[in-house]
Formats: structure tokens, C-alpha cells, sequence
């Protein structure tokens, strides 16, 4: 364990900032070598007669940074420094280039496994209360209830999520309209099989939309038919088939929200033609600019099925999420759960519902929501600063960015120099069936603010032989 030597000065204030700083120019100035392990939060509290809470802060200040790394039964260590490449040699007081290993892909398929530009940030999540509230439930639940259960979820985590959906999400919803799922993706191909049982869904979908999507929502049965977004959203106008998919909160990948007068025809074409809309809710919880818009299932409880998860505020490995649909249709997807694998691990319900229950859920968001806002405010400038032909499209949400390219700029060679950077990207042609201009989308959660300067200019670097003189 190292000695850290740390000064503070109690009557200048704000202990915890100097704490960070000494021990982030400690890890600059070589003292505290990669790899070194930092005393545990308790011990370092107790040698500076502070208050563990002010050393907590202090160490996830530096995790968030890209300094620390914190792992569970290992404890808390300087990261590993990688080597520059070699043309973009950091300076000496500068961290190096994030580099997160490139998302697996299936060529086949054209899927991807691993990192995605809307993956959060993992190294933030919240182990030591997730830990606890596994123990709570262990302790707690009788032994009955790991039994196989409801295929709909444990009545307890179905209480737990209508509570909080009507509370954030502005929903109309019950628990017992409410179906515990593995996921977004799982709930679509719930509700989608149950819609096409007895003949082909037609299923509207925006255009772009997730390339991730297309597959499961064909094999459920779906024929899609792509309509297009643009700056309001997805074109009512031009809607037909039986139902529809939207991303209304926060469009993916153009980052647009669906506007009131759209929200209202969305509404009406499902009530005429007795037809479902389906909402991805995926990211609605980090909106950085004002509160988000309540979910579109508020307007309307009898035609729109709400599917959410737990993959961006959590971790998209927990696969646990939900589906809140009318009644009869609720009830047919629970059948459908109870067909395909006898519901989600009860477990992890369990511990979703304490982790909801006790607040540890919301003041996970609200902390993430802050250090996602400063990243994303951090690329957009780097962006602005090094790169103006590119246009940042979308409202300040989500985990991603949605870039516009200029003429002349090909995807494919941006998103290779975006991810031999560290960052993860995506083109957006392969998203379309319909013509669009150029464009990539770019994660940022796992891009420290301090790094995107750096970042970028590497971009552009990379991008250098195909600049177009903005002006």
C-alpha cells in the first residue's frame, strides 16, 4: 500500500478537491507508479482525521477522471498508462488517449457485442450498493421466493417500477400492467410476436434506427417499413402498417425529440386505425439541458406499449428491464415470458426493487447525469474548437453524439480514426434504407472530460487529407 504524503489545508476548504489533486499530481509527477494500490477510503480518512465521506469523493472524482480505477475485493488503483501513438504524443502533464477494446463483430449478422456507443460508463458502477442491497435480499426474502416465480416479475420490483415510471417517466401505469423483462430488446420481441401470432406485424420504424434492432424485430415476426426522421421526428405523415416503433425522448441516432404536434398525431393514428405504437425509452433519464419529456405512454395507456431497462443508468450486463402495456396485451406478453424461459433471475429482481426502494437508484442517476453532462460538454467544444465542419445534430441527452459530416468525409474513414482513438463510433449508412447526408455516431460516456481535447485533435490529425476549409 503507498504512503501518499498528503497535504491538506483545513482552513482554505473544499478537503476533498485537495486530496484529488494531490493525488493526481502525485500519479502526473511518476510518485505513484501504474498499478500502485491506494489505501482503502476508511485507513486514508482515519491518517488525515477527515471524514470517510470527503476521501470517497475524492477517489470517485479520480475513478471519473481516468486517474483510479476501483475494483470490488481489489481495491483502488493508479491505472495503467498506454503509449502515445505516434502522432499524438501527450505532453508530460497530460493523460493518454482512453483506449476501450473495439466491440466484437459478427460479420455475418452485422451485430455487434460488447461497446456501443450508447454503452455507460461501467467503471461507475455502483458495486458496493448493488453488493448491498444482494445481501439485503438474501437475508431478507424468504427462501420460497427463489422458487420459480411469476414470469411477469416479483410483484415486489413490478410495485417498485410503476412507483418510479409514474414518478419520472410521468406514465400511467399499474403493476400489474407492468412486465419484467431481459432488456429493451427482449420486450420488443415479446410484444412484437405477440402482435404478429396470428398474421405479419407491418411494423413502422424511424429512419435511421438502430442496425441492432432489425434482426430480432424480423425474426419476431415483423415487416418493417422505414420512415423517415427528421428535425421533429419521426414523420407521422408518412406512417402506415399495423404499429409503429419510436425512440420519442430522444431519437436514436439523430438525437431529435418527437415535437408536441407530432406526439399528438402519433397519438391519433394509433387511435384510428386501433393500431399499438411501441416506445424505446432507452436513455430518457439523462437529458442535461432542462428535465426530459415525460414518456409518450402518459398521452396514451390504452395504444402505446413503454419499454425500458436498466442498460444505460446501470449496466447493460444486469438484462433487466421492462415492459408496461394495456391489459390484455400485458397479459399475453406475460404469457408469452412464461412460454420462452420462466422469467428473469429473482434475485437481481429483488435487488432492483431494495436498490429503487431505498433511493439508491435515483441518487446513482443523479450523479451519473452530472458527470455525463460534462463529458458530453467537453467533446462538443473539443469539436467546435478543432473540428467546426462538423455539426453536432440532436438535443444535449443520451450517451452519444450524433455528427453530422462535411462533404467529402466518408464514415467509414471517421469512424476508423474514432475508434483507433479510443472512442466508439458507428456509421450511420448502414442505419438507413433511405437516402441521408453523411454522418457517425460517437459515444462519450467513457470519455473523461480532460481527455477529449486530446481526443479530437487526433481526430483531426487523422481526418487532416479530407478538411474543407469552413470558410
Amino acid at each position: 500500500m503507498a504512503d501518499l504524503h498528503i497535504r491538506i489545508n483545513r482552513e482554505k476548504g473544499g478537503i476533498a478537491g485537495q486530496i484529488a489533486s494531490e493525488l493526481r499530481n502525485s500519479i502526473r509527477g511518476g510518485r505513484l507508479a501504474p498499478g500502485t494500490r491506494l489505501p482503502a477510503t476508511r485507513d486514508l480518512a482515519a491518517d488525515l482525521q477527515v471524514s470517510r465521506g470527503v476521501v470517497v469523493e475524492a477517489y470517485e472524482q479520480l475513478v471519473a477522471e481516468g486517474f483510479l480505477a476501483s475494483r470490488v475485493g481489489t481495491g483502488t488503483h493508479v491505472t495503467p498508462r498506454t503509449p502515445a501513438t505516434p502522432d499524438l504524443a501527450p505532453a508530460p502533464d497530460r493523460p493518454p488517449v482512453p483506449r476501450p477494446p473495439a466491440p466484437a463483430r459478427d460479420v455475418r449478422r452485422g451485430s455487434y457485442y460488447g461497446h456501443r456507443p450508447t454503452s455507460p460508463d461501467l467503471a461507475h458502477f455502483p458495486r458496493q450498493r448493488w453488493l448491498a442491497a444482494v445481501r439485503h435480499v438474501l437475508t431478507a426474502v424468504p427462501s420460497d421466493a427463489l422458487d420459480y416465480g411469476d414470469p411477469g416479475g416479483v410483484p415486489e420490483l413490478r410495485e417498485e417500477l410503476a412507483g418510479y415510471l409514474r414518478r419520472v417517466r410521468a406514465a400511467d401505469v399499474r403493476p400489474e400492467n407492468l412486465v419484467v423483462v431481459g432488456g429493451v430488446a427482449q420486450g420488443l420481441s415479446l410484444v412484437v410476436h405477440v402482435l404478429s401470432r396470428e398474421r405479419g406485424l407491418r411494423l413502422a420504424v424511424e429512419d435511421p434506427t438502430s442496425l441492432g434492432q432489425v434482426p430480432l424485430l424480423r425474426r419476431a415476426g415483423a415487416r418493417l417499413v422505414p420512415v423517415p426522421v427528421d428535425e421533429e421526428g419521426l414523420d407521422v405523415r408518412r406512417l402506415t402498417g399495423e404499429a409503429a416503433l419510436v425512440t420519442p425522448a430522444h431519437q436514436f441516432p439523430t438525437g431529435v425529440v418527437l415535437s408536441p404536434p407530432r406526439r399528438a398525431a402519433l397519438v391519433e393514428w394509433a387511435h384510428a386505425g386501433g393500431r399499438y405504437v411501441l416506445e424505446d425509452d432507452y436513455d430518457a433519464e439523462f437529458r442535461f439541458d432542462r428535465d426530459p419529456v415525460g414518456c409518450l405512454q402518459g398521452l396514451a395507456p390504452d395504444r402505446v406499449v413503454l419499454s425500458g431497462s436498466v442498460s444505460k443508468a446501470l449496466a447493460p450486463g444486469l438484462r433487466l428491464g421492462w415492459v408496461a402495456a394495456p391489459p390484455e396485451l400485458a397479459e399475453e406478453v406475460r404469457r408469452a415470458r412464461g412460454e420462452l424461459d420462466l422469467g428473469s433471475p429473482v434475485v437481481d429482481q429483488y435487488a432492483l426493487a431494495h436498490f429503487l426502494r431505498t433511493g439508491g437508484y435515483d441518487r446513482h442517476l443523479r450523479r451519473m447525469r452530472r458527470e455525463y453532462r460534462r463529458r458530453r460538454d467537453a467533446l462538443v467544444a473539443a469539436l467546435s474548437e478543432e473540428l467546426p465542419q462538423v455539426r453536432v445534430k440532436g438535443i444535449e441527452a443520451g450517451l452519444h453524439v450524433y455528427l453530422e459530416l462535411p462533404d467529402g468525409w466518408a464514415e467509414r474513414d471517421v469512424v476508423r480514426a474514432a475508434r483507433e482513438l479510443g472512442l466508439s463510433a458507428e456509421p450511420v449508412g448502414p442505419m438507413r434504407e433511405l437516402a441521408g447526408p453523411p454522418a457517425v455516431v460517437v459515444g462519450f460516456a467513457r470519455l473523461p472530460a480532460r481527455q477529449a481535447p486530446e481526443v479530437v485533435h487526433g481526430l483531426k490529425v487523422r481526418m487532416s487529407g479530407q478538411m474543407v476549409d469552413p470558410g
